[in-house]
């Protein structure tokens, strides 16, 4: 890629990222969620691989930091499901105190909510990541 490209890259991958992570953090609280932001943040790492080329941007993402992020995602997922199975006997209760508008830290108004978005969302992310870069790995051994 051009050198223009390479530097438009750089400018836009942080904005990109930074949006993906409040689209996560306020997805109870506005359109979107885990999965939007997951998809936005996703995006920047692909434009990043898209812009340098695979061979320089391995050196800064490697896979099995993907393959940790999603494993970690599923993992608090089901955590926040089984926890809410210990504590009520139901599956996915919210064990998380809802708070009153005008307390502190009302952010988590929806109790567990933002931190499934969390969990969705660092799934998402790590799984389109995959995804790009095993077709990347397939696309880069097909070619002679």
């Amino acid at each position: 890629m051009t050198l223009i490209v390479k530097r438009i890259s750089q400018l836009m991958a942080p904005s990109i990222f930074l949006l993906g992570i409040y689209v996560v953090l306020h997805g109870h609280l506005t359109p979107g969620g885990g999965f939007a932001g997951g998809v936005l943040i996703a995006g920047a790492f692909v434009l990043l691989i898209l812009a340098f080329g695979s061979e320089e941007s391995r050196n800064v993402v490697l896979e099995w930091r993907a393959t940790a992020s999603e494993s970690i995602g599923l993992f608090l997922f089901w955590f926040l499901a089984v926890l809410g199975l210990m504590q009520g006997g139901i599956f996915f209760l919210n064990t998380i105190a809802k708070t009153r508008p005008g307390l502190p830290f009302h952010l988590f108004s929806a109790g567990i909510i933002p931190l499934c978005n969390v969990a969705i969302g660092m799934e998402v992310a790590a799984t389109l990541f995959s995804v790009f870069l095993c077709l990347a790995i397939f696309k880069m051994r097909e070619t002679p």
